[in-house]
């Protein structure tokens, strides 16, 4: 299976939209700091996340969060 996923930093307001394989796996690789561009933001908690079959199903939803559609319906069902 692969996700895309949102993350929250729990000490910032900063959101980080990505997509993998192993969601839990990749939480705990965010949060040691594996990914340099994230590092200052760290803890993260997943606050959304949607499940796929297909890499190709994950990525389109990830770019769709990175765009203005996508942030106006995060922020709704992220407020809500």
């Amino acid at each position: 299976m692969f996700y895309a996923y949102v993350l929250k930093s729990i000490n910032h307001d900063f959101y980080y939209k990505s997509h993998c394989e192993n969601l839990n796996e990749r939480l705990l690789q965010h949060n040691s700091g594996m990914t340099d561009s994230i590092r200052p933001y760290i803890p993260f908690r997943i606050v959304y996340s949607w499940q796929f079959n297909a890499r190709e199903k994950a990525i389109k939803r990830e770019k769709y969060f990175k765009s203005s559609a996508g942030r106006r319906f995060l922020k709704t069902k992220l407020n809500s």
